[in-house]
């Protein structure tokens, strides 16, 4: 009895102290300040006081939807800051909850607000980001490639695993949120799951590639997709749960706002000038639709409006940009379960990525006219660069628009354009992706004098220094053998381009299994002088997709191996140029770091994440220090920065299902602190309709800041 007693002292007395610690959690918030522009107080549960979960401010006052959101800390309290004044719904999600019942609230309020525990994991696993899902998908063993008659002959793991991830199939939009875990019934009846999955990437404008893409993996493919689809279906659950933010992860405010409209997406947007981030300091944010339309949209986060500029092109005869050369088609191949047989996509520009000068304007890869190129591109040219390799055709171009005075003007250039970055050189060369076989720049202050295209510009075939004597010299095609006393061309394509602020020398990034990164070398006279070097992907890294630099010159990609990987080619050994520097010359100079999240099981230690893009952050505009290399997270519902040896995930945990394929940081006032700077990025998703939300969602511009503790204003 005498046991009894005490065991039931010591439990009432655990449970005064603990009701008393939570009733303290309770004051502590209301003691909170919180301004006329805030939102604060404490999330408890049944459970107590939770920290480390999301408190979501939504209104639709404003001229945009308008969403903020914060992260308790770790006795549950939270501020909202700087709210513009406007009625809210505020909730609040997190891992192991379900949504709390959203209460209205105006700023200047303290509000405590009750989470709700979920009932079970199935209710829980609703809100986990998509990598939790797809990691889901079964992959093939490493020895049912090449026997196996369900896969391609000749496909590897690693090529399977590139095209179901970023260089493939993840490469538009996510897979794994609700939408595409699920099988839409508006697709019709169907009498198994393959059929399904068949009739459902057969819809819209982009059907011919999905379609493309799968049938070049072999059937299993599908059949894989309807396996996954048919078990979720059935109530299996992702075999990881998330983690709830830690650490500076519950710093971070997201604001979120929409702009362009429900049927079209936007690939990017653009903020400042990445070597000076004060350029454009609280001005508008420009965005680029790609196949969608050729209507920028234009964001104004101070007074919350958007607007669009329709871009012009040079030829009015000019066909549309979809169809044969492009991953985009005229008409959908069948009906989409959302818009029907409307052909949604109707554009010339094809606006793909932008990039923000010096003094503010907006430089565009952008078609100004039709494919075949003018004279000076082609043979018979004395125009050096085509001298040296002449060019037919091209789908894409240059443009530069001026925001002050809304002069759009048009650059024909010989080379295609894809990604853009600015030199650090006097003349603010203007680097482009997307040339194919070449690399092609701008000498923007040329042009500026000139106005004359075939002057200010150039481009340079990938010439390697295979002789090793320092120059260029007669070189052998791609497709021949290496000779020791010739250079030798490579067709390398950039996907991303990277000037490097040490050297002068520009990189790129080559999508590809493994993949690569280049380096160019103008030299005194491009493309005369011009040299390149390769540089393979050593296992385990594979997939290259979007890359930047760093201020030391070293280069950071996005691996569909699950990876961050950087190259470091002061690190390398042997020697750089010569007959056996063509790729695998420098395994040495890479490095990886896992991304986080759950891997596919049964093929080793891995992270299902199958990032678009990486971007360095030079200048500490975030705040988690220079040089911060950070990627999207295309399944993470978010971006992932790699900081002090750790991976630090910015992520949107509401509408889930948060995409971006690239994104860019801006100071407006380098005096206030946090709230003076951020990132930028735009929800990408080919589909918008496929996030949280369904039809009629509208694309999302992200502002992320990281301020010094989650309860700072």
């Amino acid at each position: 009895m005498r046991g009894t007693g005490i065991a039931v002292f010591l439990c009432l007395t655990l449970a005064i102290a603990h009701a008393q610690r939570a009733d303290q959690s309770v004051v502590g918030a209301v003691a909170v300040a919180v301004n006329s522009d805030d939102i604060g107080g404490v999330v408890t549960s049944s459970n107590g006081p939770e920290a480390g979960v999301w408190v979501i401010a939504e209104t639709l006052d404003l001229p945009v939807r308008y969403i903020k959101i914060v992260v308790t800390d770790d006795r549950g309290r939270y501020l909202i800051p700087d709210l513009p004044k406007a009625a809210y719904s505020v909730w609040v999600r997190g891992y192991g909850l379900v949504d709390s019942p959203k209460v209205m609230a105006e700023p200047g309020r303290q509000l405590n607000l009750t989470a709700t525990v979920a009932p079970d994991e199935a209710a829980a696993a609703r809100y986990y980001p998509a990598i939790y899902w797809y990691s889901m998908l079964k992959i093939p063993a490493k020895d049912e490639f090449g026997k196996n008659p369900d896969i391609a002959a000749k496909m590897t793991q690693t090529e399977w695993l590139n095209d179901m991830k970023n260089n493939g199939c993840v490469g538009c939009h996510q897979l794994g949120q609700l939408s595409t875990r699920t099988i839409e019934p508006a697709l019709g009846h169907f009498a198994n799951s393959e059929q399904a999955w068949t009739r459902r990437v057969q819809s819209g404008q982009a059907a011919q590639f999905m379609m493309g893409q799968l049938s070049s993996m072999g059937s299993l493919s599908i059949k894989n997709l309807a396996d996954w689809t048919d078990r979720i279906a059935k109530g299996e659950l992702p075999h990881a749960k998330p983690q709830r933010p830690q650490g500076v992860e519950r710093n971070i405010v997201v604001t979120l706002r929409d702009w362009m409209d429900e049927k079209h997406y936007l690939h990017d947007l653009i903020a400042s000038d990445k070597r000076y981030p004060t350029v454009n300091a609280y001005g508008p944010l420009y965005g680029s639709p790609e196949y969608s339309s050729d209507n920028i949209p234009i964001l104004d986060p101070v007074k919350n409006t958007a607007t669009v500029f329709h871009a012009p092109v040079r030829d009015a005869e000019m066909p549309l940009s979809l169809g044969p050369g492009h991953v985009a088609a005229l008409k959908p191949l069948m009906a989409s379960p959302y818009w029907g047989d409307e052909a949604i996509w109707n554009q010339r520009i094809n606006n793909h990525n932008s990039m923000i000068g010096r003094d503010g304007r907006l430089w565009l890869a952008a078609a100004v006219r039709g494919p075949d190129n003018p004279a000076f591109c082609k043979a018979g040219s004395d125009l050096p660069s085509a001298k040296f390799f002449p060019l037919e055709r091209t789908l894409r171009e240059l443009a530069v628009f001026n925001p002050k005075t809304k002069d759009y003007q048009f650059i024909d250039t010989c080379f295609g354009t894809h990604h853009l970055q600015f030199g650090f050189d006097a003349n603010d060369t203007l680097w482009t992706s997307g040339g194919g076989p070449v690399v092609g720049w701008l000498n923007t202050k040329m042009w500026d004098a000139t106005h004359d295209a075939a002057k200010s510009q150039g481009w340079t075939a990938l010439i390697l220094d295979t002789n090793g004597n320092g120059k260029r010299d007669d070189y052998v095609e791609s497709d021949q053998p290496v000779d020791p006393t010739k250079d030798k061309r490579i067709v390398a394509g950039f996907y991303a381009v990277m000037p490097n602020p040490v050297d002068g020398s520009v990189w790129g990034a080559v999508r590809g299994n493994p993949g690569s990164v280049v380096r160019v070398v103008p030299g005194p006279h491009p493309p005369e002088t011009t040299l390149a070097e390769i540089y393979n992907v050593p296992p385990p890294g594979f997939g290259v997709r979007g890359g930047d630099i760093d201020s030391k010159g070293v280069v950071w990609v996005s691996l569909a191996s699950g990876h961050l990987g950087s190259f470091d080619r002061s690190k390398c050994k042997g020697p750089l140029n010569g007959p056996k520097a063509t790729g695998d010359h420098c395994p040495e100079g890479w490095s990886f770091y896992k991304y986080p999240g759950p891997g596919f099981e049964g093929i080793g230690d891995n992270s299902a994440e199958s990032s678009y893009y990486s971007w360095v952050d030079q200048h500490n505009i975030f705040g988690l220090g220079n040089d911060v290399p950070m990627s999207t997270g295309n399944l993470n519902d978010g971006l992932i920065a790699y900081a002090n040896d750790r991976m630090v995930v910015l992520r949107v945990p509401y509408p889930i299902g948060f995409y971006a394929k690239g994104f860019d940081g801006r100071v407006d006032d380098p005096k206030a602190g946090w709230k003076g700077r951020g990132l930028w990025a735009a929800n990408g998703d080919r589909a918008p309709w496929l996030i949280e939300g369904g039809k009629g969602s509208k694309p999302l511009a992200a502002h992320f800041q990281l301020r010094p503790d989650p309860l700072a204003k």
